[in-house]
């Protein structure tokens, strides 16, 4: 097994190709080692002296480190963990995987913005994202404003930031006259 590994715009952070299905629907993010007990294969990274974060996506894993360890130092037992893990033979999740589709509901006169907001989150800014080993998920819309969650590279990435404002609320603001602005929720 060959595993590919990316930067991402987070240096904290690495994308790890396995060439592998990793997660068949949805994502997964261990923000810390104690969240990640119904996953094998986060368990196993979080195992590694240095990993303070782990994303799961479609065919990659995003690991973040702390600022005390150099990836050169990490690197390699990272690498080594996920390669057992799809040794193993055990899913990357126990249980009911769980799928942070970005998916809240919203009923009212909102919910057509609602699905316009969706739809090109899902179409135009997810893919994008996932490039760079993260996701963000929809949480909801008031009086203008959009509520997103960013996850995996994307979350305490430096330009997290300039993504959010200069990307998305543009995208957004110009295809949803509604929208006004675009905030981050933790």
């Amino acid at each position: 097994m060959f595993i590919q590994t990316e930067t991402t715009p987070n240096p904290a952070t690495l994308k790890f190709l396995p060439g592998d299905i990793v997660l068949a629907t949805g994502t997964a993010d261990f923000p810390a080692a104690d969240t990640a007990a119904k996953s094998p294969l986060a368990s196993r990274i979080f195992a590694v002296e240095g990993v303070t974060g782990v994303f799961l996506g479609r065919d990659f894993v995003t690991v973040t480190k702390g600022d005390d360890v150099p990836w050169d130092h990490l690197k390699p037992s990272v690498l080594g963990a996920i390669m057992e893990h799809f040794q193993s033979g055990a899913d990357a999740i126990e249980g009911d995987a769980p799928a942070n589709a970005g998916h809240a509901s919203h009923e009212g006169e909102d919910a057509e913005i609602v699905v316009q907001i969706k739809e090109l989150l899902d179409t135009r800014v997810r893919p994008a994202v996932a490039q760079d080993g993260g996701d963000i998920t929809f949480h909801g819309f008031d009086r203008g404003i959009v509520y997103l969650h960013m996850q995996g590279a994307c979350a305490g990435c430096p330009s997290s930031t300039l993504t959010l404002k200069m990307g998305i609320e543009n995208l957004l603001r110009h295809y949803i006259p509604e929208v006004i602005e675009v905030r981050p929720v933790a």
